[in-house]
């Protein structure tokens, strides 16, 4: 099995009802954001997916959340835009947008600080 990582960064504002801390008031984090794609096998080319593949599709993903409130997006109508929440939808997405069978989402990490994150795994990927 092979696994590739990919960092990339958005800048965001959220507001988080019902956790009875000052997160319930509106800030802001740069997030960073850690994509792990998985597979079993290499290309002709000796690799697993093109990084730059993984990383086009991550950046359109990005331009979605990137200096948005992200209370206001459609995606989170009805859920927090929690770090969980928000590791889940770039999972979701990217794993969309990947044209390759071969290739799965494993785990995507959204840190909201250098000490605090939180990971969507994905089942079965």
């Amino acid at each position: 099995m092979y696994e590739l990582k990919v960092v990339t960064r958005f800048a965001a504002a959220h507001q988080l009802t019902m956790v009875g801390t000052k997160c319930e008031n509106m800030h802001g984090h740069n997030w960073k954001i850690e994509v792990h794609v998985i597979g079993e096998n290499l290309d002709k080319a000796g690799v697993l997916v093109d990084f730059g593949v993984v990383k086009k599709h991550l950046a359109n993903i990005m331009d979605m959340l990137d200096h948005k409130y992200l209370n206001e997006l459609p995606t989170f109508e009805n859920k927090q835009p929690s770090s969980e929440n928000i590791a889940y939808l770039i999972a979701t997405e990217l794993q969309q947008r990947i044209d390759n069978s071969a290739v799965s989402v494993s785990r995507v990490t959204a840190w909201e600080s250098d000490d605090a994150g939180a990971t969507y795994i994905v089942r079965n990927p």
